[in-house]
């Protein structure tokens, strides 16, 4: 398993699924899908994850996941982020290249005019489960390694500040104002 296939993975789930914006329902199907692969791809696919968890893991996502979801914890955040893995690879990469873009996002626009949040908890047990699921047994707890980068310090600011957030966010503070 690699980086490619786990992607294959999420757009095939994205595929079976009545609503492409449901994480949940996607994780459910790249749950079942990953379960017919060899355990080691499963554990492989764990690590993948993780990665793409520490990739996300970005204040300029984090002040945009607070503003959506009328507030962010830590929790709360890796849910955000388990939501975009979801939403597949295009949507991830520029996503967090520029968190202002989830306002381009049709999911995103909905939940702003729905006041509805958006969160993918059960991504990110996929691995967990499709292991149980292959083997009978729970997943390694030695399965993945994450190390999370430091977050910027440029960021460091109360992101309740909407004012702030909104300076930096302009397209995703617009969808949801004060």
């Amino acid at each position: 398993m690699d980086i490619e296939e786990f992607w294959h993975l999420v757009e095939q789930a994205r595929c079976q699924v009545t609503d492409p914006s449901d994480a949940n329902d996607i994780a459910n199907q790249v749950t079942a899908l990953l379960a017919t692969h060899e355990p080691q791809q499963i554990l492989a696919a764990q690590q993948i994850l993780w990665d793409l968890m520490a990739a996300s893991y970005r204040a300029p996502l984090w002040a945009a996941a607070y503003l959506i979801n009328g507030g962010c914890s830590d929790d709360g955040f890796d849910y955000f982020r388990g939501w975009l893995i979801a939403q597949g690879k295009a949507a991830f990469e520029r996503v967090v290249t520029d968190a202002d873009l989830l306002a381009d996002l049709p999911a995103v626009r909905v939940a702003a005019v729905k006041g509805t949040c958006l969160e993918g908890e059960q991504t990110l047990c996929i691995a967990w489960d499709a292991y149980e699921s292959a083997t009978g047994a729970e997943l390694p707890s030695d399965a993945f390694t994450i190390n999370y980068p430091l977050l910027d310090p440029a960021w460091n600011f109360d992101f309740g500040d909407d004012s702030r957030v909104a300076a930096r966010l302009p397209r995703i503070a617009a969808l949801y104002p004060e």
